[in-house]
């Protein structure tokens, strides 16, 4: 599901399920869980892809950069 996905498409998608969740009175058992399951998945990929991008950033920036003020 997440792996042909970028991040903003993921994003989208979680949004979506929560619509879906939030404006649905009555969902079976099964259905609500089939749902928070994907929108897991979909939040565990985007807090690695930004995880990646935090390494990635911090690996680029200078020594000085990363103290604290």
């Amino acid at each position: 599901m997440a792996n042909n996905m970028n991040y903003d498409q993921a994003i989208k998608r979680v949004q979506e399920i929560v619509s879906e969740l939030e404006q649905t009175q009555a969902l079976s058992v099964a259905v609500y869980k089939q749902k928070a399951q994907e929108a897991q998945q979909l939040l565990t990929f985007c807090e690695a892809q930004l995880c990646e991008m935090e390494s990635a950033l911090s690996d680029n920036s200078p020594q000085s950069d990363k103290r604290i003020p």
